[in-house]
């Protein structure tokens, strides 16, 4: 195909060029007013020099036609995999292909969607679209047809933004009258401190319009802690007590329907971050001795800590009878601290404190039903610790984790981190345990006793068990059988690490997760989840992960360091699974906590169809009865039209696009035929005033 044009090369700036028209214009303009003959001449010689000095040329395309681009656009997003929507889509871009190569000149641009849904971004297909045709100009494309469930999370504002002049079709999957109910999270906090309530609010939304309550249950932790009876559509108040820090995790579920689209949407995670306020400590000292100040220092350097102290002055030989309400200063609110006060200290720590009758026996059975019941004690024990007046012999022994023998050991030693210890996280990596003996300094005394229950972390002199730590019932102990720590603190020979020791130890009893000797983990990165097993024991159990489809498989951990055993496995599905290795479980969200691609799952021809009419296309459901089958409008071809699309058919535009081949310039005002015009015109204007000279004579 041959196509001309007309092209032109000026030798001069157009201004100029123009100057030189209106100045010729002028001459003829003269010429015309005094009645000159040959002015006509005149003017077509000056016509054809200013055409020479723009030098035209006849310029010859070949030409080819071009394909008119037609894109298939194919949702792959995660509500496309409900029901049979998959199989829907697949058999609709089969004989959509088909179709269109049937037409001719067409080339088909099938496009599939990322599964954005994992950035919780939704559905989009237009940004999928705009890549896809990056490359073709927009006079080429004759058409776009969308097969998608009408969930579509990016459509553009108007047609204009398109960036082409072609028609838009959707062919809808899913089925007309498709029921759902869902759980809509209307506020869901992020954070929350520690012991307090935090609120969830959310409403049941059900498109079937039922009003009848339905039954939510609400877990923490995988553990059921609530059962609320909620109407539809109306907003739910959900109090959630947050027991720990770090991560709590709360499920949210609803009962699922007999004919419902999908149950995923049923569920809805909320995860809390767990932050304490400020930590209430009370700290009993006994007679006054060096290692007082290292636990007040130690304490006060927290601005997170809130302290009480208190040091027993009076030395327990001192006996003259004077009144133990008359010993102090000021009184002293052992009532209280001990009695209606006591659940408000989240540790209360005992320092070479000894039964001087100071404080009742009542309050000490106080102290074993707090820690019970969920709070934590730390006893520093001095030599009177194993006595008759120590601590082991009031009511606070039966939850000693090791029983006194009665004797002491007064000799040098070093620390050392026990064969339990190098597992436990309070202990493990101690800065200088890595050296035999440890870079630690000396401690010269300590009370010898035997385990009664819990690990002992730390040895002693003759590997006798220096710090052990237990759990009694909801709550846990510590015992240091030693009072030589501030040796630590003050650098004797070097010291040692006592605030890492002490921190630690503070956050295991307040239950921090990152310091559970007992622990299984789950970290979630992009589509992998890697698990993590904190133990103490020997052998670690296989782990079993129960996918949101509830599909299971087990995975067995490989030791990765002392107490550690880990392992990862890639994520097939996106949502909430369950780890659990038969004692302790856990819960691993892949992906966001509530997918916006799920949220709203019943499909729908209405969120397409403005944009699509607005093109000129048509939106359509391809369900075809109840076997799956799809029904697909006839494919036709037209010229430019208002509208590309009726009740049977859908029509691409043709664009008859083309591109060129090969060039050829002809000139017109220079060469050969340039020449001869010119003197044409020369010599006819001569001619003519020769003759009209003759004829004057």
């Amino acid at each position: 195909m041959n196509q001309f044009n007309l092209s032109f090369a000026p030798f001069l700036p157009w201004p100029v060029l123009a100057g030189f028209g209106a100045l010729a214009l002028f001459v003829v303009a003269l010429g015309f007013y005094a009645r000159r003959r040959g002015t006509l001449l005149r003017a077509l010689g000056l016509a054809l020099l200013l055409l020479a000095l723009t030098d035209p040329s006849l310029v010859r395309e070949d030409r080819a036609g071009l394909k008119d681009v037609v894109a298939v656009v194919v949702d792959q997003s995660g509500s496309q995999t409900i029901g049979e929507r998959a199989e829907q889509t697949k058999k609709a871009a089969e004989a959509l292909e088909e179709q269109l190569k049937g037409l001719g000149n067409v080339e088909v641009r099938t496009i599939e969607s990322d599964r954005t849904d994992a950035q919780d971004d939704g559905t989009r297909l237009f940004s999928a679209l705009n890549a896809g045709l990056a490359d073709v100009p927009s006079e080429r494309v004759g058409g776009v047809f969308m097969i998608t469930d009408g969930l579509v999370d990016d459509i553009p504002a108007n047609a204009d933004a398109l960036g082409f002049k072609a028609p838009l079709h959707a062919l809808i999957t899913g089925r007309e009258g498709e029921r759902d109910r869902r759980i809509e999270l209307l506020e869901a906090p992020r954070f929350g401190i520690v012991g307090k309530d935090q609120t969830i609010e959310l409403r049941v939304l059900d498109t079937a319009g039922k009003n009848d309550p339905v039954v939510l249950k609400v877990r923490r932790d995988g553990n059921p802690i609530a059962t609320i009876l909620a109407r539809p559509s109306e907003r739910v108040r959900v109090p959630v007590r947050i027991e720990h820090g770090g991560q709590n995790v709360v499920e949210l579920e609803v009962e699922a329907l007999p004919d419902e689209l999908t149950a995923i949407n049923n569920k809805a995670v909320v995860t809390i971050e767990g932050v304490r306020d400020k930590l209430k400590v009370l700290l009993v000292s006994g007679e006054p001795h060096n290692g007082e100040r290292m636990w007040r220092n130690l304490l006060k350097s927290d601005a997170n800590v809130d302290l009480v102290h208190f040091t027993i002055l009076r030395p327990p030989e001192k006996q003259d009878g004077t009144p133990i309400n008359e010993l102090s200063l000021i009184a002293f609110p052992t009532a209280d601290l001990f009695g209606r006060k006591i659940k408000e200290f989240d540790l209360i720590v005992f320092d070479r404190y000894s039964n001087q009758s100071v404080l009742p026996l009542v309050y000490f059975e106080n102290i074993v039903r707090y820690v019970r019941e969920g709070g934590a004690l730390m006893l520093a024990a001095g030599p009177d610790f194993s006595g008759p007046d120590g601590l082991y012999y009031s009511p606070l022994g039966r939850i000693a984790p090791a029983r006194p023998d009665g004797t002491l050991t007064e000799q040098a030693f070093r620390a050392a981190i026990s064969k339990d210890g190098a597992k436990h996280p309070v202990t493990r990596g101690l800065p200088g345990s890595d050296q035999t003996p440890p870079a630690w300094s000396q401690w010269f005394r300590q009370v010898n006793a035997q385990v009664t229950r819990g690990a002992s972390v730390l040895d002693g002199a003759d590997q006798k068990p220096l710090l052990v730590l237990s759990r009694e019932g909801k709550g846990r102990v510590a015992l240091l059988l030693s009072d030589q720590m501030w040796l630590w603190a003050r650098g004797f020979e070097g010291g040692g690490p006592h605030l890492d020791l002490l921190r630690r130890l503070a956050h295991w009893l307040m239950k921090e997760p990152e310091l559970e000797e007992e622990a299984l983990r789950a970290n979630v990165r992009g589509r992998k989840i890697e698990i993590e097993r904190q133990s103490l024991l020997a052998e670690i159990p296989p782990v079993k992960i129960t996918a949101p489809s509830g599909q299971e498989s087990t995975v067995t951990l490989a030791a990765a360091e002392p107490g550690l055993s880990r392992a990862s496995v890639d994520a097939s599905e996106l949502g909430l699974y369950r780890l659990t290795d038969g004692t302790l479980s856990v819960l691993a969200n892949v992906g966001p906590e509530n997918p916006r691609e799920f949220q709203e799952v019943v499909s729908t021809p209405e969120r397409l169809r403005p944009l699509a009419e607005a093109t000129g296309g048509t939106v359509r459901r391809i369900a075809s009865g109840a076997t799956g089958d799809i029904a697909l409008p006839r494919l036709v071809s037209m010229r430019e039209s208002p509208v590309y699309g009726g009740s049977d058919y859908a029509a691409i535009k043709r664009n008859g696009a083309s591109e060129v081949k090969g060039v050829g310039v002809t000139p017109l005002a220079i060469g050969f035929l340039g020449l001869i015009a010119l003197l044409a015109s020369v010599v006819s204007a001569w001619l003519f005033e020769g003759r009209r000279g003759r004829k004057d004579a």
